[in-house]
């Protein structure tokens, strides 16, 4: 006898009797199926599906659930699965730079209880937002990249130590400055959570906002994505955006870009957590 929930995620090439198979799997061993939600991509031909059910009473011990999953499904349907259990709690680590705004608000919905996640460290390459991690009584370490970069593997290997040692699920940048090595990423696919400041793809670069100011523009925003080997270019979680008018100057353009940075930030993280994202060919499925 279990208790909890568990989470499952699946995509395959979509043919009949699939939901009805993975259902009826669930019902046959006992299972008490709380959320179930599926979507069919009819060009690409693919079915993408996240159901979760009750462990109480679940006649598979959770330690083979993925293991059973794999036997019944993976060659019969070309499926990739992935199980997940609610008790057990994503470990977050968040990379910074200067820049308080978001690390500010990632920490209070994590000490709100917004979130069902635990936090172990905070990384930085500046030593200037150690006071916001003393704050909120969290290991705040730091690792200073030299102006040539000559020291940069070295960091992020020992980077990366830290990070199995604490066992962290994922990574947030929350405004970090540096850009992350394929290594790290290769290590964490679809596991490290960017904010960059406009409605990708546009103004990129430096100074996005003077940018927008000086196109006059009518609308800001914000996006969200996974990092992946092209910068910039990873499956986008979540985008906002804010109208604007000529009666605005860059300072205030900041302002609301910030606000949208952190909220657009935040309702990826709460995706991630809750375990309702698929990625496929660099897209995401986001479940509701």
């Amino acid at each position: 006898m279990t208790e909890g929930k568990a989470i499952l995620l699946l995509h395959c090439p979509d043919r009949q009797g699939i939901i009805a198979d993975v259902t009826g799997f669930i019902t046959r061993n006992h299972g008490n199926i709380v959320y179930l939600d599926q979507y069919v991509d009819t060009v690409e031909g693919h079915l993408f599906m996240r159901v979760e059910w009750e462990l109480k009473g679940f006649f598979i011990p959770r330690d083979h659930i993925q293991e059973v999953i794999d036997e019944l499904f993976k060659e019969r349907y070309e499926m990739t699965s992935n199980v997940y259990f609610s008790d057990e709690r994503p470990r977050m680590a968040i990379f910074v730079s200067k820049m308080s705004h978001c690390l500010y608000d990632l920490l209070a919905r994590y000490r709100a209880g917004e979130w069902d996640v635990d936090i172990p460290c905070i990384i930085s390459n500046h030593e200037d937002l150690r006071y916001v991690a003393d704050q909120f009584g969290i290991p705040y370490h730091v690792w200073s990249i030299l102006p040539d970069k000559s020291n940069r593997e070295q960091v992020e290997r020992e980077e990366m130590e830290l990070l199995k040692k604490e066992n962290i699920s994922f990574m947030v940048l929350a405004r970090y400055m540096q850009v992350i090595s394929d290594e790290m990423i290769e290590r964490y696919p679809h596991h490290i959570i960017n904010i960059h400041h406009s409605f990708l793809p546009a103004f990129i670069g430096a100074r996005p906002y003077h940018q927008a100011y000086e196109r006059g523009v009518k609308i800001i925003g914000a996006t969200s994505h996974y990092v992946t080997r092209e910068l910039d270019a990873g499956p986008i979680i979540e985008q906002d955006v804010v109208r604007i008018t000529h009666k605005d100057t860059p300072d205030s353009l900041v302002l609301k870009g910030r606000d949208l940075e952190k909220i657009v930030l935040s309702r990826a993280v709460t995706k991630h957590i809750e375990r309702k994202i698929l990625t496929y060919k660099n897209k995401t499925i986001i479940f509701g």
